[in-house]
């Protein structure tokens, strides 16, 4: 009996200090209020705006033409030549453009152009001195998604220490008459092949980044790609040729964007020599997904002011990068460092940036774009086994947000945050696709004015975050009148929305 008092003694006693503690605290907080009393009522209303839910009111009476299926992805559904076959997934994303470019990563012996035509001392206007079977097969998987092909003609990169193929090829004129025979070969049915009708035809990949995708001068790339563009316009004046799949694009100084030397000194060459020049392609990665509609809007008057106002503009390279930071993908970055770099950029930051970027690009002057990758690579919407990640649920829901593709107006959209919505063009529905990016707060409210049709109208609502991968997290009712949800979307994290009318 003594030990349990004794024991009780010293719980009141802790008892009792913790409440000095509480109000000692309480009087400081007090005092510190009473001193700075601005402050406080900042901090204070600072908090209650973080705990409060944010309005954006998705207005289904006024439309914006349709939203654009700008879902592209560099590299097809066959990895590792089919031991991993990502075709369903593409098909269920209806990826529109698919971009060839680091195909020999995970499938050797496909179209790069070394690959293909391996001895360059070879005639090649012989078909037998091409190897195009691999290239076949990865090419037949893409077409069997519905998807189109850009096709990239150069190399794939190398971080290698020694460079293997990234060199300017020895005799401009012969590289052009080997891309030609592998055009005829697509689009054609040259040397037993089909009749693809690839459109695009890209001269290169960043051949600003060197030396991993370039070994020469600018000079020297100026000229093969004048050779190449003239050469494919001259033989198929109906395909589209463009490049160079621009490492770099430039700065932002001041407000003021400066491209790069080699941007501006590419498009002078084009245009003073007039050098064919159907669409000019450009990268971006990056951790700040409202750089890349403000970059697409400079590169698109790049183009303008040297007098490209007809040339489209590519985007075909993209995806996050967090922290704005490329040391761990090479060796430093090996190990554990490396996996939690790419386990951001495909978990739910990535998803919710990804889902940034696909509601701004529909306001941003581009014509194509690419995701990279749309395969199992570090950086792509799948695992190494296949498995699709946040990213993938991310494409997703917008590829079922063009189930509803009229575009609707969306306003009061807070910082860190995106949305985008359409409707149905015949029936009453629509869907709504949120990104919360990096906003705090952590509950969002949906006005609708202007619902076209009857009183009540059925909803669902799907997630993708940490635990859902676009399952759905609420259902229920609304009326037509003064209609509102009120929904839970903490950062970083997806939502989209359906509302079904009767």
């Amino acid at each position: 009996m003594s030990a349990c008092l004794q024991a009780m003694g010293m719980a009141l006693c802790r008892f009792m200090k913790i409440q000095r503690f509480v109000a000692d605290a309480g009087n400081a907080v007090m005092r510190w209020c009473h001193k700075w009393p601005t402050v406080a009522l900042v901090l204070f209303a600072t908090l209650s705006v973080i705990r409060a839910a944010v309005e954006i009111q998705v207005d289904a009476s006024r439309t914006n033409g349709l939203i654009r299926p700008l879902h592209g992805v560099n590299l097809g559904p066959l990895c590792y030549r089919g031991m991993v076959d990502l075709t369903a997934y593409h098909r269920e994303l209806a990826v529109p453009y698919t971009r060839l470019h680091d195909v020999v990563w995970l499938n050797a012996h496909a179209v790069d152009i070394s690959t293909i035509f391996r001895d360059f001392r070879q005639d090649p206007r012989d078909p037998s001195n091409y190897d195009f079977a691999c290239t076949d097969d990865y090419l037949a998987a893409i077409t069997n998604t519905g998807s189109r092909i850009i096709y990239r003609l150069g190399e794939s990169i190398e971080h290698t220490p020694r460079k293997y193929r990234v060199h300017p090829p020895p005799d401009p004129r012969h590289w052009a008459e080997i891309c030609l025979g592998i055009i005829r070969h697509y689009n054609e049915g040259w040397a037993g092949g089909f009749r693809h009708n690839i459109e695009y035809w890209e001269i290169w990949n960043e051949p600003d980044v060197r030396p991993s995708m370039w070994t020469g001068t600018d000079a020297q790339f100026f000229e093969l790609y004048e050779i190449t563009a003239r050469a494919i316009k001259n033989q198929f004046p109906h395909l589209k040729v463009g490049g160079p799949a621009l490492g770099g694009t430039g700065d932002f100084v001041e407000g003021r964007f400066v491209p790069t030397k080699f941007a501006s000194n590419f498009l002078a060459f084009c245009r003073s020599r007039q050098v064919p020049l159907d669409f000019l392609s450009w990268h971006r990665y990056t951790s700040d997904p409202w750089d890349i509609p403000r970059r697409a809007q400079a590169m698109r008057c790049l183009l303008d002011d040297h007098g490209f106002n007809h040339t489209e503009s590519h985007f075909n390279e993209w995806n996050y990068l967090p922290r704005e930071d490329w040391m761990p993908m090479f060796k430093e970055g090996q190990g554990t460092t490396r996996e939690a770099w790419f386990r951001e950029m495909s978990g739910p930051a990535g998803a919710a940036f990804a889902a940034c970027v696909l509601s701004l690009l529909q306001s941003a002057p581009v014509d194509v774009a690419n995701f990279y990758t749309g395969e199992i690579q570090g950086f792509g919407l799948f695992n190494f086994h296949g498995v699709p990640q946040k990213n993938y649920y991310a494409f997703l829901a917008f590829r079922r947000l063009l189930d509803t593709p009229v575009r609707l107006d969306v306003s009061a959209v807070p910082r860190g945050m995106t949305a985008l919505a359409g409707r149905h063009p015949t029936r009453p529905a629509l869907g709504v696709f949120v990104s919360n990016f990096n906003q705090p707060a952590e509950e969002i409210t949906l006005r609708f004015p202007g619902l076209p049709w009857g009183q009540e109208a059925e909803w669902q609502w799907r997630v993708v975050d940490a635990n859902s991968n676009l399952e759905v997290r609420a259902r229920g009712k609304i009326q037509a009148q003064d209609a509102s949800l009120s929904l839970k979307l903490p950062a970083p994290s997806v939502g989209w929305l359906v509302v079904e009318g009767r």
